[in-house]
């Protein structure tokens, strides 16, 4: 496929439009071609700048490359959450995989909770897929291609970055090297636990509320850093009203990239830029204004 092919469907894409089911087909294989050569443990290079959940929200994302600057100019890293609960899952995929393909040592892309079969049969990808194509094909598309994703990157030796947390089966950064990711995401393990675990004021490790991942203290946190020579914790997962939050003396840094999540939530969101010299600096944005979805004036009943 030529170039200018591509861009035309980034083009295409910016302006919230999907591609055709054939289009979408081809685009996904092409983006498996290039994710198998990813690691588990992709290595990112500075400056770059880290982001959180997107969440189908796909203007949010426009105002987030607004605010962070537009590719290929930056270099970005986005922890997963593309999907459900928004009105652009489709759109929001569809781009952000497209700008994998175009600029592949650009972004890396790695896998959330929701990039998963199971999960976003339920929260409204599947839906949304069978509302605008009249079938499953779209979605299984790119079902094939969350299988292929990373579960973290490492940027710089210093910053280690998951959509969840840590998982008491991996000790260090060869214990995650050595998991085999082409899969669907388990409900149990050590790659669910990459996917799904959480931070916690309380020391050890402790059972989820979330039913699937574990809660971590700080001398979880601070033993997993000093025994791989890391200095942080990047991670989203979870709504912070703020768009960051800190844990774990400075160790733990979540980030959401969601402004005003399900566009009822009224939070901030925020971007981590870490600059030639390792600098880290935290950018908040609010949501961009409001667009109604082109499907339907009914709440879905995932937003209730």
């Amino acid at each position: 496929m030529s170039v200018g092919s591509l861009e035309n469907w980034i083009e295409q894409l910016k302006k919230c439009k999907p591609l055709l089911e054939e289009e979408i087909k081809q685009l996904c294989s092409m983006a498996v071609e290039i994710l198998v050569k990813d690691k588990v443990v992709q290595k990112v290079s500075a400056p770059v700048t880290i982001c959180g959940d997107i969440h189908g929200q796909f203007h949010d994302l426009t105002e987030l490359f607004n605010v962070g600057g537009q590719l290929p100019d930056t270099n970005y890293v986005f922890m997963g959450d593309y999907v459900d609960r928004g009105y652009y899952s489709v759109e929001t995929v569809s781009l952000i995989i497209a700008l994998k393909v175009r600029f592949p040592k650009r972004i890396a892309i790695l896998r959330g909770n929701h990039e998963t079969r199971q999960i976003s049969q339920v929260y409204g990808f599947y839906d949304e897929c069978l509302r605008k194509y009249g079938s499953a094909n779209v979605w299984k598309y790119f079902t094939d291609v969350f299988d292929c994703l990373p579960l973290t990157a490492l940027v710089e030796n210093e910053i280690i970055c998951m959509h969840g947390g840590l998982s008491p089966s991996l000790d260090t950064l060869d214990h995650i090297r050595s998991l085999d990711r082409f899969q669907e995401l388990p409900g149990e393990g050590p790659m669910a636990d990459l996917c799904w675990s959480d931070p916690d004021e309380r020391y050890g490790w402790g059972i989820s509320p979330r039913g699937a991942g574990y809660t971590f203290g700080e001398d979880i946190s601070e033993a997993f850093l000093q025994n791989n020579g890391l200095s942080l914790i990047a991670r989203a997962h979870q709504l912070v009203m703020d768009g960051y939050y800190w844990q774990h003396s400075g160790r733990v840094v979540t980030i959401f990239s969601a402004p005003n999540y399900c566009y009822r939530c009224g939070n901030q969101a925020a971007i981590m830029q870490v600059d030639e010299h390792r600098k880290r600096k935290l950018v908040q944005f609010d949501a961009a204004p409001r667009t109604e979805p082109q499907v339907s004036r009914r709440t879905p009943d995932y937003f209730l």
